[in-house]
């Protein structure tokens, strides 16, 4: 990927949110709907339990607003507003107009749909926007894949669930936080991780599993590389939460120790969309975090899809 010109316009995350559907899906719950057990999930996949329910819409408002009231922003002086989702609640409009209508925006709003990868590809948009004249953009993750799981298949309901994390990314004079990035899609791998239109997702576990493992420290290593920077400048991991697996076997493959990442998945499963702003923001409020810290996001999803990202936690600009 291109590395950032040193003359563009920065921006800093300002604010965040996140939002959780009350019902609480315990692995012990599943054992009672299909063939399997807490233990045999635990083992697998790291996850303990998930949230369920709610609309796409009504998560991105609920974390949305939590972002913009931390910003302290007028919701008016929004440029642009980007939902990463591949959980529309409709075919026909983008999720984002409803959204954007909620949260008392005036400004130009879309979806992006990059599967788990997608909050990566929507903050290097963000920060393009803003590159090109935008002072304030709203970023939301979500998912509700509940919607298109199959409860009755062991194989993907033990993972996936529901959640939303947003964040607003505001301009700065001079270099911002972001100090690289890459996306990346293998399109042939594109039927081992599908769901027809009204239909279910369907998985080929095991393949998956291997190529989200190199795909994602593919991406992680050319971030780096075009920052400068080495796997041991990086305090913060913050990984796709798909699989305790893959993320440990990804953090191997990158030099990294575990205790390095952001880890929720064992509350949250897998939120797609939702699942890197959740880590982020969970390890920010825990206090993992300093002013100039370097962090990692890298992810990836269906299509087969991959991005990554460094950013300098609060970046230089900000006062």
């Amino acid at each position: 990927m291109p590395i950032i010109p040193t003359s563009a316009r920065g921006g800093v995350i300002t604010g965040w949110g996140t939002a959780l559907p009350e019902k609480i899906l315990t692995n012990d719950d599943l054992s009672k709907m299909m063939d399997t057990s807490d233990e045999w999930i635990r083992e697998r996949t790291g996850i303990h339990q998930r949230h369920v329910g709610g609309s796409t819409a009504s998560l991105s408002v609920e974390s949305g607003k939590r972002a913009i009231e931390m910003a302290g922003v007028d919701p008016l002086t929004i440029d642009a507003l980007i939902l990463s989702t591949t959980t529309p609640d409709r075919a026909v409009p983008a999720t984002s107009a409803r959204v954007q209508y909620e949260l008392g925006l005036s400004c130009g709003a879309y979806d992006i749909n990059a599967a788990c990868s997608g909050f990566v590809y929507g903050l290097a948009t963000a920060h393009g926007l803003i590159a090109m004249g935008a002072n304030k953009v709203l970023l939301i993750g979500t998912d509700t894949l509940s919607r298109i799981t199959d409860w009755t298949d062991r194989n993907t309901a033990i993972l996936f669930a529901d959640g939303s994390g947003a964040a607003v990314i505001e301009a700065v004079e001079g270099p911002g936080e972001m100090l690289a990035w890459d996306i990346a899609a293998d399109g042939s791998a594109e039927p081992l991780l599908y769901a027809e239109i009204g239909g279910f997702m369907k998985m080929d576990g095991k393949e998956v599993f291997r190529r989200a493992v190199r795909i994602m420290v593919d991406s992680a290593q050319k971030s780096l590389s075009n920052a400068g920077l080495s796997i041991d400048d990086i305090a913060l991991i913050v990984p796709h939460q798909a699989n305790t697996r893959i993320i440990k076997a990804a953090c191997e493959r990158l030099g990294a120790p575990l205790d390095k990442t952001a880890i929720v998945l064992h509350r949250t499963g897998n939120t797609s969309s939702a699942s890197i702003p959740l880590a982020l923001f969970d390890a920010v409020d825990a206090g993992r975090l300093q002013r100039g810290d370097l962090v990692l996001m890298v992810g990836f999803g269906a299509g087969m899809t991959a991005a990554s990202s460094i950013i300098r936690w609060n970046g230089k600009g900000l006062q």
